[in-house]
Order: C-alpha cells, then structure tokens, then sequence
C-alpha cells in the first residue's frame, strides 16, 4: 500500500496540536472505496480473524469506541486506517515502507502459507497462519490504550507475539506527544517520540535515521523497542557504523532500502515536503544540498515558521509545482514532468489528519477529512468523539452516486486532469471555501462546548459536523456541475457550424 505520512509536533504546529497526517493510496491499477465511521465498544469482536493472513486470537474485554476509516467494501478485511479513541489517542496505520535482504533474513516477514491438500488425505498439511498486517493494526491497538505510548507498548507486543507479513510504520498520538514505530522484519521494531519542535516526512521507505539503544533499553525518553533488538543486530552484524558508540546507530542503513526505484518513487516526496516547509535551504541546481534523489534526507526538522493544516493538505495534495517535475507544469521538459511520482496522485483514497488540540475535552480531537484525489478534494474538520458520522461521508458503496462523498470527488478528479488549466482555479476556490468553513464552524461550536461533559457535548459535536457535511455537499456539487461543463465544453468531438468559418 503505498502512502505518505507527515507528521507535526506541538510546539512545531500553528496552535498547539500534536498533528497525524497520511495519504492512503490505492496499489497501482486499483481503486479502493473508503468510508468514515464510529466502531461503537460494544460492536467491537471478542475474537479477531484477519482476513489476510488467516491469524485468529482473542482480544481484551472492555474496549473503548473510537473513529475508523475503513475500506467499504466488504472481502479484504477492515483496514480501518485511522482515528482517535475515546482516550483522545490517535493512530494512523499504515505507512508501507521498505527494508533490506539482510533484515529478511535475519528475521523472515510470517507470511501466510495456505493447507496442500485435502484433510482425508494421507500427506495433507494444514494451513499456516501469517503475521499481523496493515489490515488489522488499528482495529486491534486502538480500542484498548490510554497513551500515545501505551499503543507503542501494545502494538510491539502483538508483533512480537505474532509477527508481521509486510514492512509498515504506524504512527501514534495523543495531546502531548507523538511517537512513530518502523517493523524491522517479521517480529522486531523500533519507534521514536518525534521531537516537540519538529516535523517528520515519510514516503514509503524506512525513515528513522538516528535511534539510541540505551533510552530504548532504559528510560525510554525518546527510544523503545524490541527488548532483544541489541542482541539480534549483534548476531546478525546489521550495525553499518565504522566506529563510535554502538548504541546510537542509523536504522535507515542497517535496516533500510537504498535502490534506484526509491529515487523515482520515494525520495522525490520527502524532498518536495521538506522543500516546502524549509524553502531557504538550497534545494535546487548545482548547489543543493539535498535533491530528489538523496537518501540522507533528514527523517525529522524543526519548520521554519509553525505548521498549519492547509500546509499538511498543501505538501500531501502536492505534485511537484514550481519545479520542472510538475505533471500538470510547463517547466522543464515532458521527461521531467513524468520522472518522479508525486505525492498527489490519482490513486489517493483519503487523507486523514489527526489534530489532537491541547486538553482532554470532548471537542479536543478533530479529524479531518478528504477522499480520493487530493489534487482536486477539500478537506474538512469533524469532531471525533461522536457516536456516527453524517452520510455523505459514511454511506460510500459500490455504486457510484454523487450522494457520496468519496465518489463525487473521483467523478470530478476524473473529468478535471485533462483540463487542469481550465479547471485549477474553480477546485483551488472551492478547497478555500471548505476550509474556511471548517475553521469558522469548530471555533464557533468550540465555545459552545467549554466545559461541558461528554454526555451533553457529543450533541452538539454532531450537530457542527452535520453542518460541514452539509455544506461540503452543497460546495462539491456546485463544482461537479462546473467542471461537467468545462469539460463537456472541451469534448473533441465538439463542433458547431462557426468552426468552419473564415473571417475575411
């Protein structure tokens, strides 16, 4: 699953917020439906079965509601992607990300090997289940942690316990800090508190680049990881370092992928956000410091101005602009504007972006949300403790309806690409406007909250995101209609009798 993640510490965000934000993106050739909803505590199974690897367990009782954006159609298991809890915790899963031959073979991915045979035959093994996955994490972390770190401790154990059949990162939050883990092969993994002050860039590669043994093995200020990791990099020699002290190491090169596809997929990304978010350094011509094909790119760097949410929706909507590796530019020439893969691109499922404010109030966590195409989608704020979400964003099927939040932006993602020029200003308008909106409508309804209990919150929390869809709705049609238009304006089988026409 290929995604891109930024992440934004509280003293680096514009007010406050510790900020999770991720691109999920569909695999090449495919496009999967995503929906937003509340998985109540007393829906949630005693008994998870993942559908992919066929791992069967039993889950702790007494778990907590929680947000979810999961896939909506039914037969590849949940993937329910992100939310927050009842705890005001936050969690994203996942970033797919890459590793080395070394690390497979030091501890194999627990991939799932299907029964050979019949069970009345004489030589019939049974099947094998795999390891956890992308499928599964959220469903089975978040309903039952209290902290940002707590979902590390769960989440390490289960991997441990089971472990993995793919190389994720997952991203974990709550109103005071946000940690990040990276599996390092089937059953081991580190993860790393991302510093108050700065923000982290990651584009499907293993990302940490600078991790201390001691603090994982100690106090765990910063650090954690697997309780054998030390002893597991000795036997199989993955510590790169020349010299200097063993216990701080680089797991992007002991553990990490380094190849020339990850300068055309994943490189370029991080690049282009971090080009964003610190636009004195020199990023271009002779005299860069960093290029798009760089693999010491920094995992994390303090912003140089506080981060907002349209930064987030700008950097994970983005495709190169002002540079000559715009698709949509005319810099450069046409091999450049296809050299690397942007980072909006047209198999974006949804973008959710975790803002857990200061305070442990019920208003306090907001998700917002966008579906399909960043390019060309709005992201909206809606709070998260709540026991439903409205319709637009909850009822997307097979069926493609505009009554559909997901599906009426791929309809218009799909009629605007080839008349970006025309259309551009009408989409960038129409992002404005929602946003907007978004922003007025959850500080109007932040003062109607203060201090109110839960019981009498979620009410009116509901009420203020029934009032965004509604005017999301009314927005996405108004611009569905106008982009038809130009679009139909540009068919090229148009043709009236002036065409044929010559002034004298």
């Amino acid at each position: 699953m290929a995604c891109t993640t930024i992440l934004v510490g509280k003293a680096a965000s514009y007010d406050g917020s510790t900020i999770v934000a991720r691109n999920e993106d569909s695999p090449n050739g495919q496009f999967e439906p995503k929906r937003l909803e509340v998985v109540l505590s007393q829906d949630q199974p005693r008994t998870y079965t993942s559908v992919e690897s066929h791992l069967c367990f039993e889950l702790p009782d007494n778990p907590v509601s929680y947000s979810s954006v999961p896939d909506a159609l039914p037969g590849h298991g949940i993937w329910a992607s992100a939310g927050f809890n009842e705890h005001n915790v936050g969690m994203s899963a996942t970033e797919t990300i890459t590793t080395n031959e070394r690390v497979l073979g030091a501890d194999p991915l627990v991939v799932y090997q299907p029964a050979q045979g019949k069970p009345e035959d004489a030589n019939y093994v049974p099947e094998v289940p795999g390891g956890l996955g992308e499928e599964d994490f959220v469903s089975i972390v978040l309903p039952y942690v209290n902290s940002a770190r707590s979902a590390v401790l769960r989440l390490g154990s289960l991997l441990e316990q089971y472990g993995t059949y793919e190389s994720n990162a997952i991203a974990f939050s709550d109103s005071n800090e946000i940690w990040w883990l990276e599996t390092i092969g089937g059953h081991h993994w580190i993860a790393r508190r991302v510093p108050d002050d700065a923000y982290v860039t990651m584009p499907n590669q293993l990302g940490i680049d600078s991790f201390n043994l001691n603090d994982a093995e100690g106090a765990q200020l910063e650090h954690m990881a697997s309780a054998d990791l030390r002893s597991w990099m000795e036997l199989h020699h993955l510590n790169l370092a020349l010299n200097g002290d063993e216990s701080v190491f680089n797991p992007r090169i002991s553990f990490g992928s380094k190849s020339p596809s990850d300068h055309i997929y994943n490189t370029p990304r991080a690049w282009y956000m971090q080009r964003t978010l610190n636009p004195s350094d020199a990023w271009d011509g002779a005299d860069a410091r960093y290029t798009p094909e760089s693999d010491d790119i920094p995992w994390c760097r303090v912003p140089e101005q506080k981060v907002t949410i349209e930064d987030i929706k700008f950097v994970l909507s983005s495709h190169f602009q002002d540079t000559p590796y715009d698709c949509y530019g005319w810099k450069g020439t046409r091999e450049t504007r296809s050299a690397y893969r942007p980072i909006g691109i047209n198999r974006n499922s949804q973008l959710a972006v975790l803002q857990m404010r200061s305070g442990d109030e019920p208003g306090a966590a907001v998700q917002w949300m966008a579906f399909g195409s960043n390019i060309f989608n709005a992201l909206v704020p809606l709070y998260a403790q709540v026991s439903c979400f409205p319709d637009y964003f909850t009822n997307t099927s097979a069926r493609v309806s505009t009554e559909s939040f997901y599906w009426a932006n791929r309809l218009i993602a799909a009629l605007a690409d080839r008349h970006y020029g025309d259309c551009i200003q009408k989409i960038e308008a129409y992002q404005q406007t929602l946003t907007a909106f978004g922003h007025q409508c959850i500080a109007r309804y932040d003062q109607l909250l203060a201090g109110l209990p839960r019981v009498q919150a979620q009410p009116l929390m509901e009420e203020a995101n029934q009032l965004i869809a509604e005017k999301l709705k009314e927005e996405t049609d108004k611009l569905l209609s106008t982009v038809l238009y130009i679009a139909s304006c540009k068919m090229m089988c148009g043709f009236s009798m002036s065409d044929n026409e010559r002034s004298e």
